[in-house]
């Protein structure tokens, strides 16, 4: 079976220096219906993704920095044995912008269904 798809994954991060308006409360709801089992918090998108072991976890931690990278948008990542959350944000515009959505997106794509 394969992954269900988000159209967010199709796109791609714009650069974002400031000068431009977080998205509204309403905006950003509308977009996290397109995610599974991300939240709002605050001014953050989060979500903490669970692993069998370590090893794992480090190979989402890696696969994620390559997702960040290539999108040039990067998380705030909190990292333990079996866990890791992710917390998007834009700094730039003091809030959330469609890049976390679109990285959040690409991040769940990682992950292969059980």
């Amino acid at each position: 079976m394969e992954a269900p798809t988000c159209a967010l994954t199709s796109k791609h991060c714009k650069p974002c220096e400031g000068g431009v308006a977080p998205l509204t409360p309403e905006e950003a709801e509308d977009l996290l219906k397109t995610l599974d089992g991300w939240a709002l918090a605050g001014k953050e998108l989060v979500k903490t993704y669970r692993f069998r072991n370590y090893h794992e976890t480090m190979a989402f931690v890696n696969a994620t920095a390559w997702v960040s990278h290539r999108e040039d948008h990067h998380p705030d990542l909190e990292v333990s044995y079996r866990e890791c959350r992710v917390r998007y944000s834009t700094h730039a515009i003091g809030g959330l912008s469609e890049n976390d959505f679109i990285c959040a997106a690409k991040i769940d794509a990682l992950i292969a269904p059980v």
